[in-house]
């Protein structure tokens, strides 16, 4: 008997010690699904050939993340940038209440 007590401590030790109980799921920042869509999104439009310099949006909004949009700017900012036909339209209206900055070739400017 006691061989059998000794052989479920162990098994017990095993999968206690292993992590196969309580593992945390690690959660990933909204900011930083957003920052990696957009990057993401951008690089896409980059590979089809798109023309990112009147900075358009990209992502409006960035799916899953209704809160969040994905714009295409410049650092410093042109009047480009201040065009509403290039900003996207659930920020301006107030639907979506964060953004993501890329310039041109996809480079993060600013989270806000």
């Amino acid at each position: 008997m006691s061989k059998k007590i000794i052989f479920l401590l162990m098994l017990v030790g095993i999968v206690f010690f292993s992590g196969c109980i309580g593992q945390e799921k690690i959660e990933v920042p909204d900011k930083d699904k957003a920052v990696s869509a957009c990057v993401e999104e951008c690089n896409s439009k980059l590979r089809e050939g798109v023309d990112l310099t009147n900075g358009p949006c990209l992502l409006d909004p960035i799916s899953d993340l209704p809160d969040w949009v994905c714009d295409v700017a410049h650092e410093p900012r042109q009047d480009v940038d201040n065009d509403p036909k290039n900003q996207c339209s659930t920020y301006r209206e107030g639907r979506s209440h964060h953004f993501v900055e890329v310039d041109p070739n996809c480079n993060l400017i600013k989270t806000w």
